[in-house]
């Protein structure tokens, strides 16, 4: 370890590097004021790295408040794998797909996508486009989009309701925000979603949120099939209880964490 002081200690790195360590399960959402204040900083240098941060894709503001992205786990994409929440969590999706033979996949959400941080894949293809952790699927049309917007608060979901792009996928998808708005309140009340071909015709998915120890939601686990395979009731009366089993017994071991 090298002194702060040392001319290879680079300075407005590591300053970089406290703005991003600000954030955390007590303060995922911060103004620039907070910002300064939990990192010692001016608000003109908290700014300019908050700024910085939105505009290479590793945090988002809706203009008032500021919070990471998910690209952030970019940096430590390789603990990501190793560690952390895709070895926590790989286990109860794998045991989603020994159970249902389908594939299973956990992800958060990033703006208008939702964001893959695991998966379990089943022998045979179920999506046109292949699928691992890193890629991104539209939220307003994708199971797990669905379940994580519907737990966003009031504010926020105006917002993406106001300014999401709904591109049309298939015949089912959903492109009006007000008829957006009524099935994200459903999936609240009902805690998961079933999208039936919205986003590719053929693909039927369902999600559940999962709940971290503090009872926040931040991430979504589904188990998907091709339409041929499986029926919109199989999917409710024997795909969906599997499913939250395996989200609840991984509930459990985030409040032993």
């Amino acid at each position: 370890m090298i002194d702060p002081d040392s001319p290879d200690f680079v300075a407005s790195f590591a300053r970089g590097l406290a703005v991003i360590r600000s954030f955390g399960s007590e303060a995922p959402r911060q103004t620039l004021t907070e910002v300064a204040e939990r990192t010692g900083m001016t608000r003109a240098a908290a700014r300019r790295f908050l700024l910085t941060l939105c505009s290479l894709g590793y945090a988002h503001s809706d203009g008032k408040h500021y919070e990471l992205a998910p690209q952030v786990m970019e940096i430590g994409y390789t603990y990501l794998q190793s560690l952390s929440i895709t070895e926590t969590i790989h286990p109860f999706l794998m045991q989603v797909t020994e159970q249902l033979q389908e594939s299973s996949s956990a992800a958060v959400l990033d703006g208008e996508s939702v964001v893959y941080v695991a998966r379990s894949a089943a022998r045979h293809r179920v999506m046109a486009i292949s699928l691992s952790i890193g890629a991104r699927l539209p939220a307003h049309c994708s199971s797990m989009g669905q379940v994580l917007l519907a737990q966003l608060e009031p504010s926020r979901l105006a917002h993406f309701l106001r300014t999401a792009r709904l591109e049309r996928y298939t015949d089912n998808t959903i492109t009006d925000p007000a008829l957006l708005a009524l099935r994200l309140k459903e999936v609240r009340e009902q805690g998961w979603a079933l999208c039936n071909q919205e986003l590719e015709i053929g693909l039927r998915s369902m999600a559940v949120p999962l709940h971290d120890r503090h009872g926040n939601v931040t991430l979504a686990m589904n188990v998907s099939g091709q339409a041929t395979r499986v029926s919109v009731e199989a999917l409710k009366q024997d795909y969906l209880p599997v499913l939250q089993e395996a989200a609840a017994e991984f509930e459990k071991t985030q409040k032993l964490r």
